[in-house]
């Protein structure tokens, strides 16, 4: 912990800095201490609340607990204190948060509350338990008869997600038993195991249905897989049945386990991930915190060519952070030019819109300096959009953390690239053509490394507009 950042387990966090040399400006991370998975995302009584995999004391995982935020926008947040903490059941592993309007489960005689689904895990096997508040999710009670589903002997047996399924009047619960399983109930309390999805295996499984290209007659239901993959098809409350093969979510090597906000108002289906990676998560050079989330993200599903496919935009709150906008329009892109040239920043947003022409390559350089750079690319012999981390600053912490990704993107009208890039001090997520390819990466440059430049190769691009924002920090 930093010199001037201290936490209480009762009163939540004080003192704490928000200025170090890696820290997210505009993406949610813990004060102090390590972070994963959301957990309990839900909205209620005007706050948008965010539960996390958190170990308080530590900059690694294990023991954890539920962290707790609080939002009335999705964009600036409050950390409250520990939600769930580990008793002689077992420690706190993932889960959800529904809101019990009808009091189905009749702790709420009053009206309604938030009841949290979550997991057990004790001696390497897992059970599923609920507790519930009264209090806006500032306090809660464990419910005295857990587990609602004991452990069935397996190793994983985790991850409940539930949600009010209205055509049967019945709650439903996805969670990983191995393979990906249903569950349903009339009051959150007795479960009836519905269906096993075979052969799909997983963990912080998720499912949602979205209309096609907005059209409310025609819906279809979306099963988020680690938030890694995921399959359009169908369900009915009690089974799924995939009609597409899984797809990739995010090519990026930064996002996991992403979950939707229950009860989202206006009809809208957003989810955020962790922005990190197993493979390094626990030595990424970060202090007095270590792990962040993404921006929140609109989800919709369109038709295209090659079937069904599920897009993603960052939430329109996320533009009130925009200040010192820069527009350029109507320029001709050749090898060699730049036209953010004087151009600086380390958390801010480009959006722009590019007509291919003859050029063989667009190439964004984002974060330059002290011999750093974070290259953003558009190949239009692959058709393919990258993004290019073995530069991008500090990578000694991990042997196989200096990469490049990459992901299949059409253009439109087979000449036109549209990106959406949001660059802050530790990560670039990209959105190319209105969220069709995503990629998310971790960088660590320096604070100093805050150039960025636009060229293209082998002949010429018209630049029909850019957009450049600075990007207020939620933490001012």
């Amino acid at each position: 912990m930093s010199q001037g950042t201290s936490f209480n387990s009762e009163h939540g966090v004080s003192s704490v800095s928000y200025d170090q040399l890696y820290r997210p400006q505009y993406h949610f991370t813990p004060s102090i201490s390590w972070m994963n998975d959301p957990n309990g995302l839900v909205y209620y009584q005007g706050e948008y609340h965010m539960f996390f995999q958190c170990n308080p004391e530590a900059l690694h995982w294990d023991p954890v607990v539920w962290g707790h935020a609080v939002s009335r926008d999705l964009v600036h947040w409050k950390q409250l204190p520990i939600a769930l903490s580990p008793d002689d059941k077992g420690n706190i592993f993932s889960g959800s948060v529904v809101v019990d309007e009808h009091n189905t489960s009749g702790f709420f005689p009053q009206g309604s509350g938030l009841v949290a689904i979550f997991t057990y895990h004790k001696n390497g096997l897992e059970s599923q338990a609920i507790a519930y508040s009264h209090d806006r999710g500032r306090t809660w009670t464990k419910y005295a008869g857990n587990p609602v589903i004991p452990t069935p002997g397996i190793k994983d047996f985790r991850d409940p997600k539930v949600f009010w399924y209205a055509p049967t009047h019945r709650w439903v619960m996805i969670m990983d038993g191995g393979e990906v399983n249903f569950y349903s109930s009339s009051d959150l309390i007795h479960w009836t195991h519905e269906s096993t999805l075979n052969g799909v295996y997983t963990d912080m499984p998720d499912i949602f249905p979205l209309a096609v290209d907005g059209n409310p007659a025609q819906v279809m239901w979306v099963l988020s897989l680690s938030g890694t993959r995921y399959y359009v098809g169908r369900f009915d409350g009690f089974q799924f049945v995939p009609e597409t093969d899984a797809r990739r979510v995010d090519w990026g090597k930064d996002f996991y386990a992403s979950q939707l906000w229950n009860n989202f108002p206006d009809g809208r289906w957003v989810y955020l991930g962790w922005m990190n990676n197993w493979d390094y998560a626990q030595v990424i050079p970060t202090s007095p915190w270590r792990g962040a989330m993404t921006v929140p993200r609109e989800l919709s599903l369109i038709s295209t060519t090659e079937g069904l496919q599920l897009v993603q935009q960052p939430v329109r709150e996320l533009n009130q952070l925009r200040y010192q906008p820069v527009a350029i329009q109507a320029q001709t892109l050749h090898p060699g030019s730049n036209v953010l040239t004087g151009q600086h920043g380390t958390s801010y947003e480009i959006d722009t819109t590019i007509d291919i022409g003859s050029t063989t390559q667009v190439v964004f350089q984002l974060r330059t300096g002290n011999g750093q750079q974070t290259t953003l690319g558009y190949d239009v012999r692959l058709a393919s959009l990258y993004l290019d981390r073995t530069r991008s600053g500090d990578a000694s912490f991990d042997p196989n953390f200096a990469t490049c990704t990459e992901a299949p993107l059409g253009l439109i009208d087979r000449h036109l690239l549209k990106l959406r890039i949001l660059v802050d001090r530790s990560s670039v997520e990209v959105f190319g053509n209105d969220g069709r390819a995503v990629l998310t990466d971790q960088i660590f440059p320096q604070l100093s490394s805050d150039g960025m430049s636009l060229d293209v190769q082998g002949g010429t691009a018209q630049l029909i507009d850019l957009h450049l924002y600075q990007l207020n920090s939620i933490h001012s």
